[in-house]
C-alpha cells in the first residue's frame, strides 16, 4: 500500500514537470533522436511472436523497462454533408357531429374544426469541415525478459499517460510492473 502511494506521488510529480516542459513536437522514440512516424516498425523482430494480448491485457505485465515513445495524436481537415432539420406545417380539416335525444326529436349537431400537424426531417444542406482525428494519441512503453523469460526481449505495450511518465523517470532496465491498454504501438 505504501509503495503504491510513493509511485503515485512520483508519477504526480513527474507528470507536472513534463507539462511544463512539453516539447510540443509530433512524437518522441527515446532509441533515437527523431520523431517517430506511422510506417515505423513496431520493435518486435522478424520472427518472434507477439504475446497473447488477451492473457497481457487482464493479468498486468512486468519485466525490464527497455524504451518509450510517445506517439502525437494526428488530425486532419475533412468535410461532410450538413444536415439541417427542415420542418412542414399541414392543415387538415375534422368533422365533429354529436347526436342527442331520441326516436322524432332526435337531433344531430354537425361542426368541423382545423387540426395543425407540423413534421420534421434532417435534410443535406450543403458541406461542413470538421477536424477528423488520423490516429490516436499514443503512450507506449518497451519491456525486455518479459514476464521474467528472457528470450522476450522488444516487446511493446501500450499504457497510460501516467504509466508513461513513471517509465519515463526510470533508468533502463529498471523493472517496471504495470497493466497495458493495448500491445504493440
Amino acid at each position: 500500500m505504501f509503495r503504491r502511494l510513493v509511485v503515485a506521488a512520483v508519477t504526480a510529480v513527474l507528470i507536472a514537470g513534463l507539462g511544463a516542459c512539453g516539447s510540443g513536437d509530433d512524437g518522441y522514440d527515446e532509441g533515437s533522436d527523431h520523431s517517430v512516424d506511422v510506417g515505423r516498425d513496431s520493435g518486435s523482430a522478424a520472427g518472434k511472436s507477439r504475446p497473447d494480448t488477451a492473457a497481457t491485457m487482464d493479468a498486468g505485465v512486468f519485466g525490464l523497462r527497455d524504451e518509450v515513445r510517445h506517439r502525437a495524436a494526428r488530425t486532419a481537415r475533412a468535410t461532410r454533408p450538413h444536415m439541417t432539420k427542415k420542418c412542414t406545417t399541414a392543415t387538415r380539416r375534422v368533422k365533429h357531429t354529436t347526436s342527442s335525444g331520441s326516436g322524432t326529436k332526435r337531433r344531430t349537431r354537425t361542426w368541423y374544426s382545423t387540426e395543425h400537424s407540423r413534421s420534421c426531417k434532417q435534410v443535406r444542406k450543403g458541406t461542413e469541415t470538421y477536424t477528423r482525428v488520423v490516429r490516436p494519441e499514443r503512450w507506449c512503453v518497451s519491456l525486455d525478459d518479459v514476464g521474467g523469460d528472457t528470450k522476450r526481449d522488444d516487446v511493446w505495450y501500450q499504457v497510460d499517460e501516467t504509466t508513461y511518465s513513471a517509465a519515463v523517470g526510470t533508468d533502463k532496465h529498471t523493472r517496471m510492473d504495470f497493466t497495458p491498454t493495448g500491445s504493440g504501438c
